[in-house]
């Protein structure tokens, strides 16, 4: 039985939004989590749509290049009433899921509930729970915009999902 701890891998959890994009990078060994950055990307709300997706691609790009994830997760959104502003959420996810993909980065995608349900142990939580789980799961991590908080749950239930597929595997379960 081989019992090597497990190679720390890099995840990058993104939280999409046109105006604001959260980003949080987390290392995971096994189960033990290590919170490495975070932070949003913002494009400028004056300029046309094409240039604040071309902005946020840009940013993201030169994320995945400094930080250097092994995989990413991105949470899916929700239907919003205004449909104008759906579809230009949908662009923006779209960006933030392509972005890693191109990097030959493997993405995941988990909803809202199920992020919550990973962090706080119920789908739903108010977003207070999940930035204070989030602060209690990766010690040190100075949080300072809910975007930011947002993106590392995603992270947090990458990781968690991530390891009980592992685990699942070597029991000789399905993947």
């Amino acid at each position: 039985m081989n019992t090597a701890a497990p190679r720390p891998v890099r995840l990058l959890g993104l939280d999409p939004g046109l105006q604001h994009t959260g980003w949080g990078m987390v290392e995971c060994a096994g189960s033990r989590l290590r919170h490495l950055g975070d932070g949003v990307i913002s494009t400028t709300t004056e300029l046309p749509l094409a240039e604040r997706l071309s902005q946020l691609h840009r940013a993201l790009l030169a994320l995945l290049e400094t930080w250097r994830p092994d995989e990413a997760a991105v949470e899916q959104t929700y239907v919003n009433r205004n449909p104008g502003a759906a579809l230009k959420l949908g662009q923006a996810r779209g960006v933030v899921l392509l972005a890693p993909a191109l990097a030959g980065i493997p993405v995941a995608e988990y909803g809202a509930m199920e992020v919550k349900r990973a962090v706080v142990g119920t789908g739903h939580a108010e977003k207070v729970q999940v930035e204070a789980m989030v602060k209690l799961l990766l010690p040190g991590a100075a949080i300072r915009r809910a975007d930011a908080a947002d993106a590392l749950a995603v992270a947090i239930c990458h990781a968690h999902h991530r390891e009980t597929r592992r685990a699942l595997a070597r029991a000789g379960g399905a993947p």
